[in-house]
C-alpha cells in the first residue's frame, strides 16, 4: 500500500494508491476509482521516490489514470472524483433485486442443493397470497428505479398460480410506481407447460434454468423420478426459446466433484445449445451441499484448476472464431476495465446483501440474500431481517442484522483487504464467512473466497498484459 501525499520535490505528486505483487517481477497498482496499471518493480520504486522522468513511457500512463498529478493535469483530481462517484452510483438506488421464494417443494433431489427443499406434495411450504401482497408492498418502497422480481424455490413452477398473481399485481402497482419492472423465474423446467410459457411471453418473463453439462453428468448431479432431468431441461430450453425468444432463456451450472474432469465437455454442451457463455460456479457452503458432504468434495485449488482449464478452453474457442464468454470473468472485467459497478452481490463492497438483493421467503421471513436464506435453513438465522407481516420497511432494512455485517465487512477498512491492490475488484461476503469462519469478515489467509478471487484477478490481469488480442476480447466481455 502507498499513501505518498507529499512530494519530495514539486515535479509531480502521487495520488493515493495501493500496490500488490502480480508475480516475482511486476506489481499491480490500483487507484481510488479501481483503475489498474502493471509496473515492473524497478519502475514502481522510481515512481514512489519521485524519480520517474516525464519522458518514461509509464509516466503518461500514470498521469492519465490519476496515479500522479503534475502541472499539466489540473483536471486530474476532478476526473478521479467523477470516476469514484460513478463507481458508487449504484448504492443510492438501494435494492433492485427482490427474490420471492414461492415454494420449497421440488421434484428433484439434488444432493448439492443449497436449499432444504420439501417433497412435491407438501403445500404447507408454499407462499400464500397474503404474504406475497405484503412482500410486494415492501418491494415497491425501494427507491430503486429498476425493480427485478425473481421467483425461486424449490421449484417455483409448482406454485405457478401465485406467480401469476404476483406478476399481475406488480404490474398493476407499477402503473402508478413507474419503475422499470422485470420478472425472472428460476426453474429446472421439468414441469413447465405451454400455458406457463404463454403467460411468460405475455408478461415478458425471463427464464433461468440449471444445466450442469452433458446428459450423464446432469442426470447424476440432478436426480429426479424417471432419471431424465437432462432430457426435460433441454426440451424445456428449446420449448421456452420457441415461445419467449432465444435470448430470454439462460442457464447456470454448478461444479461438483464429478464435473472437475469434464470442463471442456460442459462448455461444449453450452456451445452446442447456443448459449452465449457460461458461469463456471463452485459449490457454496449451504444447505444440502453441506449435509451431503458435497461442499467438501473438492478444495479451492482443485476448483481453480477446473476454472482456469475452462477459461483457457474458452479463449481457444474465441481464437477459432466461436464467440463465447465466461460470465464470472466478465463481471470482474467490468469492474477492472469500465467505470461501472455491475452489482454482482458477492463482489460488492460494502457488501451487496440487502442493499442490492433481498429475499422474501415462503414463510414471510425476510433475509439479506439468497445465501442468507440458505444459511437459515441450516439453523443459523444471523441474517434474518424481519417478517413481512410484522415489520415495516424501515425496521427490516434498518435492522442490525443488516447494518452490522455491512459496516464490519466493508473491504476498504478490513485488515489485509484495505492494503490490497485487488480490493477494488473484490467484494465482501459476510454470509460466506459466517458460514465458514463464524465471523462477518473471516480470516483472509484461510478464506476460500479470498483465495479463489485473488487467483482469478491475477490470472485475468496477467493474460491481458501478455496478449493484446486477449485484452481486446476481455474488453468486449466487460459491459
Amino acid at each position: 500500500m502507498s499513501d505518498f501525499r507529499r512530494p519530495v520535490d514539486d515535479t509531480y505528486q502521487l495520488a493515493y494508491f495501493r500496490f500488490s505483487p502480480l508475480d516475482d517481477e511486476r506489481y499491480v497498482l490500483t487507484n481510488q476509482a479501481g483503475e489498474y496499471l502493471v509496473l515492473p518493480r524497478a519502475v514502481l520504486a522510481s515512481f514512489v521516490k519521485h524519480e520517474l522522468p516525464s519522458t518514461h513511457p509509464a509516466y503518461s500512463r500514470l498521469r492519465s489514470r490519476q496515479f500522479l498529478f503534475d502541472a499539466s493535469s489540473n483536471l486530474g483530481r476532478d476526473l478521479l472524483a467523477l470516476k469514484v462517484r460513478t463507481k458508487t452510483k449504484r448504492l443510492e438506488n438501494f435494492t433492485s433485486l427482490h427474490i420471492m421464494v414461492v415454494s420449497l417443494r421440488c421434484e428433484h433431489s439434488c444432493p448439492y442443493c443449497q436449499v432444504s427443499r420439501q417433497s412435491e406434495d407438501r403445500s404447507a411450504f408454499d407462499m400464500s397470497e397474503e404474504t406475497a401482497e405484503k412482500a410486494l408492498a415492501l418491494i415497491f418502497q425501494s427507491p430503486s428505479p429498476a425493480i427485478k422480481i425473481e421467483f425461486q424455490g424449490g421449484e417455483p413452477l409448482l406454485n405457478f398460480p401465485l406467480i401469476q398473481h404476483v406478476v399481475r399485481r406488480a404490474e398493476e402497482i407499477n402503473h402508478t410506481a413507474g419503475r422499470s419492472l422485470q420478472f425472472v423465474i428460476t426453474t429446472n423446467l421439468a414441469v413447465v407447460t405451454d400455458e406457463m410459457l404463454e403467460f411468460c411471453r405475455q408478461h415478458s418473463i425471463l427464464i433461468s434454468t440449471s444445466l450442469d453439462g452433458p446428459a450423464a453428468l446432469h442426470n447424476a448431479n440432478r436426480p429426479r423420478p424417471g432419471k431424465n432431468s437432462y432430457e426435460l431441461a433441454v426440451a424445456g430450453i428449446h420449448k421456452a426459446r420457441n415461445v419467449l425468444g432465444h435470448e430470454r432463456v439462460s442457464a447456470l451450472m454448478t461444479t461438483t466433484k464429478a464435473s472437475l474432469s469434464q470442463v471442456r465437455t460442459i462448455i461444449d454442451e453450452y456451445v452446442s445449445l447456443q448459449f452465449p457463455g457460461i458461469f463456471l460456479r463452485p459449490l457454496s457452503p449451504y444447505g444440502f451441499a453441506v449435509k451431503t458432504k458435497f461442499y467438501a468434495a473438492y478444495d479451492v485449488d482443485r476448483w481453480l484448476d477446473f476454472y482456469f482449464e475452462g477459461l483457457n478452453y474458452i479463449l481457444e474457442l474465441n481464437r477459432n472464431g466461436i464467440p463465447f464468454k465466461e460470465f464470472y470473468a466478465a463481471t470482474i472485467l467490468t469492474k477492472m476495465l469500465t467505470p461501472f459497478e455491475p452489482g454482482y452481490v458477492d463482489l460488492m463492497s460494502p457488501a451487496g446483501i440487502g442493499i442490492s438483493a433481498v429475499v422474501y421467503n415462503y414463510d414471510a421471513s425476510v433475509y439479506a440474500s439468497d445465501e442468507a436464506r440458505m444459511l437459515a435453513e441450516m439453523g443459523d438465522k444471523t441474517f434474518l431481517l424481519g417478517n413481512v407481516h410484522e415489520n415495516t420497511y424501515s425496521e427490516i432494512f434498518g435492522a442490525d442484522a443488516l447494518l452490522d455485517p455491512i459496516e464490519q465487512s466493508f473491504a476498504g477498512s478490513v485488515p489485509m483487504c484495505s492494503e490490497c491492490a485487488y480490493e477494488p475488484f473484490c467484494g465482501s461476503d459476510p454470509v460466506f464467512h459466517t458460514a465458514t469462519h463464524s465471523d462477518f469478515v473471516g480470516l483472509k489467509t484461510r478464506s476460500g473466497f479470498c483465495n479463489r478471487n485473488m487467483s482469478i484477478f491475477k490470472r485475468l490481469i496477467a493474460l491481458m498484459e501478455s496478449d493484446v488480442a486477449i485484452r481486446e476480447l476481455f474488453l468486449s466481455w466487460a459491459n
